[in-house]
């Protein structure tokens, strides 16, 4: 069996494109998703938290992984976000995933409660065991509260063989390289991806395999770029690129939650796309698009 992780790379966690009206965009989401593979990305993430699923209903989350995945047409690998604050959800809609043809799930842990960590085991392993997909694990303590130690993912990756990457969305170097260094040693095929963009020169250089951040929806050059001159062994390139990326996270605090952030950039870097975000996301004011325009100009993103 190879020892290479399943998904590796740049895979941008997509944005979804919504009408005025809160519905689908199927043409604005299919633009950008052609836009994205044109680029050299290595898969596409829906549903994520750029993707605004914690502000849909099971239905509608359904209808947009549908729709991904038959728009993508197998031209990339296709994650789906499948994560919810119970595990029947879960199950449901990972069940829906699997269904519908997707290469593989991303899985948060549930973000209301704090969980045991038998419980939380036996919720990944519960998921895990609903289908035969690989699963990708989602750690972002910041706002589920609770980490997805090292410890406790080898333990899910011991047990469980399809649960075979994480998205380790932590603004920790140490947390990257304990990571690494306590999964891939005994699972040297686990994909460990990071969630920030600043992070992914650094999880290359560990040994880590790539990105899943939100630049790839407006800038996937530089993080595209960055991992070609790495694995070209160009690493005075991969640093020039990685200087862009130290500077992008300064774009994501003109407002919180940043998925406005981001729909604006896709907007000033050259995709005509509907902006409008799901509430309680509020539409960007005009100072802060200037503020990002600056930005992304200084940054010569756009």
């Amino acid at each position: 069996m190879s020892q290479r992780a399943l998904f590796t790379g740049i895979i941008p966690p997509v944005s979804t494109i919504f009408t005025a009206e809160g519905q689908l965009d199927k043409q604005g989401t299919a633009a950008l998703i052609d836009d994205l593979i044109q680029a050299g990305v290595d898969g596409l993430f829906f549903l994520g938290s750029g993707g605004e699923f914690s502000q849909l209903n099971a239905e509608e989350r359904k209808a947009i992984a549908r729709f991904a995945i038959d728009h993508v047409d197998r031209r990339v690998p296709v994650l789906i976000g499948t994560g919810s604050t119970n595990a029947r959800e879960t199950i449901e809609l990972s069940q829906h995933a699997q269904q519908s043809g997707a290469d593989g799930i991303v899985v948060i842990n549930p973000y209301y409660w704090k969980v045991s960590e038998a419980n939380l085991i036996h919720y990944f392993e519960q998921v895990a065991d609903s289908v035969t997909l690989p699963v990708v694990l989602y750690n972002f303590p910041a706002l589920t509260g609770q980490d997805l130690t090292p410890e406790l993912v080898k333990t899910l990756a011991d047990s469980r063989s399809n649960i075979v990457g994480i998205k380790d969305t932590i603004d920790s170097v140490g947390h990257l390289r304990s990571m690494i260094l306590t999964v891939k040693t005994a699972h040297p095929h686990f994909s460990v991806l990071c969630g920030y963009d600043d992070h992914l020169f650094n999880t290359l250089l560990l040994g880590g395999d790539g990105a899943i951040s939100a630049s790839g929806n407006f800038a996937p050059q530089v993080s595209v770029n960055l991992l070609k001159a790495y694995r070209e062994n160009d690493v005075a390139q991969a640093a020039k690129y990685h200087q862009t990326l130290l500077q992008i996270p300064q774009i994501y605090q003109l407002d919180t939650p940043f998925v406005n952030v981001i729909k604006e950039a896709i907007v000033l870097c050259g995709r005509p796309i509907s902006t409008h975000v799901l509430p309680p996301a509020s539409p960007l004011d005009e100072p802060r698009k200037a503020q990002l325009k600056t930005l992304l100009q200084q940054l010569k993103l756009c």
